[in-house]
């Protein structure tokens, strides 16, 4: 070999150990600063076996701000993990809950179904690339290898594989020092006013997709097979729709044919559907224009969800 080559490898070898040393760094600060990724709260957890498995979008996330998962847990006396993330549908929860159930296991799971997570694929393949998912998620190789299996099945964008390996986001994360908390945690206690304009901008980003039909079929067969991984698993399913003002919900786009395609996909499985869209109309139980704050969560419990996960297996 000649001295330039050697010379080469050397180089190569350095920037190497070098990367290899900032990656090292990145993931101690993934540990050290977590919070809410789903992956983060499987690898850290130390329960093994739980009653139920939380999953959905960011309408479920209040379910767990300011430890109100360690209150439900309490007046419960069940083992509950909230796996919700935001802006994710239901071939990302499938995901979330087929890496969960490698080493854990539950007896239930509360779906928290949002209708724009089954019309587009922002919220379906296109989340397994997003950097500021990437980057809160512990290197794992058997999530690797679970992600690099739904890129081949899928669709996932190989590069979301590529990125999660080489912890690229992570390394470039700006945000590295600060705890993974999403922007809707810090707004818990806040009492939302109405705002129209608000409101239109909201549903204009969760609904910027067209070609709705296509993706609803699409995506609720996504959900069917969440389903059969549950019953495979012996996992109870009990499906959910939350509270949202009415302003919001006025304005929501092809409702009608989700609550239709989602009751019939539950039907078919004997799966029980509850749709308590209605339930809470007035503002204060809301921090923005759609999630419930502490006093919405607290009276939606006391309500509805308590005697839900209280509830005996049939």
């Amino acid at each position: 070999m000649t001295r330039q080559g050697r010379t080469a490898i050397a180089f190569i070898g350095i920037g190497l150990l070098i990367y290899a040393g900032v990656y090292l760094v990145a993931e101690r600060l993934v540990y050290r600063n977590g919070h809410s990724n789903p992956f983060f709260k499987i690898a850290t957890t130390e329960v093994k076996a739980f009653d139920w498995v939380i999953l959905g979008a960011s309408h479920a996330m209040p379910l767990d701000f300011a430890d109100f998962n360690g209150q439900m847990q309490s007046e419960t006396g069940l083992k509950i993990i909230n796996l919700a993330s935001p802006g994710t549908g239901p071939l990302y929860n499938r995901f979330v809950l087929e890496a969960f159930l490698r080493g854990h296991t539950a007896k239930n799971v509360l779906y928290v179904a949002d209708s724009f997570a089954f019309y587009s694929r922002t919220w379906n393949e296109d989340r397994f690339g997003d950097a500021k998912l990437l980057r809160a998620t512990p290197c794992d190789p058997a999530t690797a290898w679970l992600l690099l299996q739904y890129s081949r099945r899928e669709g996932i964008d190989w590069r979301a594989v590529a990125d999660y390996v080489t912890g690229f986001s992570k390394i470039n994360n700006r945000e590295r020092f600060q705890k993974d908390v999403w922007e809707g945690e810090l707004q818990f206690d806040r009492v939302y006013r109405p705002s129209a304009a608000a409101v239109k901008s909201r549903i204009a980003y969760l609904f910027s997709d067209s070609g709705r039909e296509a993706a609803l079929a699409r995506y609720m067969t996504e959900f069917a097979k969440l389903l059969e991984l549950a019953e495979r698993r012996n996992v109870r399913v009990v499906v959910i729709k939350m509270p949202t003002p009415g302003q919001f919900r006025a304005l929501l786009p092809n409702e009608a044919a989700f609550y239709e395609a989602m009751t019939a996909a539950v039907a078919n499985r004997g799966i029980g559907f509850n749709n308590f869209s209605a339930e809470l109309d007035e503002p204060h139980f809301y921090f923005d224009t759609d999630h419930l704050n502490r006093v919405g969560v607290t009276e939606l419990f006391a309500r509805h969800l308590k005697a839900i996960l209280m509830a005996p297996v049939n």
